[in-house]
C-alpha cells in the first residue's frame, strides 16, 4: 500500500509544530542508526514515529490519560479512516502504545521506537529539551535532566542504542560540570 507521507508530514506540524516534526526527524534518524543491518518494517516504523505523539497534541490531548494510550487511539482511527492493511496497522499501533514502555515480547520495529525515543532524551538535546520546559525552574530542569541521566541508559536493549547513550551521558556530564561551574551552584 502507498501511503500519504506528504499528509502525515503536515498533520505532525499542524498539530505539534516545530518542536514535534523535529522530534520525529531525530527519532528517525536514531532509528536509521540504532536499525543500520536489522531487518525491520520501515513504513511501520516512519508512520509510528510520526503519530507516537498525537495524542499529547491539541487537538488530541485529554487530561489524565497517558499520552502514549491516546496517541495509540488517535492513530488507530486515523489508520482505520484510511483503510490501512491490518498488519501495518497493528505494527503501528504497537510502536505508538508501547514507545515509553518496553519489554521483551515486542516487536523490534517498537524497540527501535522506544529506543530512538530514549535516546532523544538524552545528551544535548535532551538536556536543552527538558531546561527549556522548565526555563523558570533551573533546579527542576537540573533534577530532570539528572533523573534521565541515570535512569534512561540501563532501559536500552540495542548495542547500538547503547553506544550512542554513552557518548550522550558524556555529553550531559560534560554540560553538566560546565553548567555548574559557570552558575557556581545558584540555580
Amino acid at each position: 500500500m502507498d501511503f500519504d507521507r506528504n499528509e502525515i508530514t503536515q498533520l505532525t506540524v499542524e498539530y505539534g509544530g516545530q518542536w514535534g516534526i523535529n522530534h520525529t526527524r531525530r527519532l528517525l534518524e536514531l532509528i536509521r542508526l540504532i536499525g543500520e543491518g536489522l531487518d525491520y518494517n520501515g513504513e511501520a516504523v516512519w508512520i509510528a514515529a510520526h503519530l507516537h505523539d498525537w495524542g499529547a497534541y491539541v487537538p488530541w490531548a485529554e487530561k489524565g490519560v497517558e499520552h502514549a494510550l491516546r496517541s495509540r487511539q488517535v492513530a488507530d482511527d486515523f489508520l482505520t479512516q484510511r483503510s490501512y492493511p491490518a498488519a501495518l496497522k497493528a505494527r503501528v499501533l504497537e510502536c505508538i502504545e508501547f514507545h515509553h514502555t518496553g519489554g521483551e515480547q515486542r516487536s523490534l520495529e517498537a524497540t527501535l521506537l522506544r529506543e530512538a525515543d530514549i535516546l532523544d532524551f538524552l545528551g544535548v538535546v535532551g538536556v536543552l529539551r527538558d531546561f527549556s520546559k522548565n526555563a523558570r525552574d533551573l533546579r527542576k530542569a537540573y533534577s530532570i535532566t539528572q533523573g534521565r541521566r541515570a535512569n534512561l541508559p540501563g532501559q536500552l536493549r540495542l548495542e547500538k542504542a547503547k553506544a550512542i547513550a554513552d557518548q550522550r551521558v558524556r555529553e550531559m556530564d560534560e554540560l553538566f560540570r560546565q553548567f555548574e561551574s559557570c552558575s557556581f551552584g545558584f540555580f
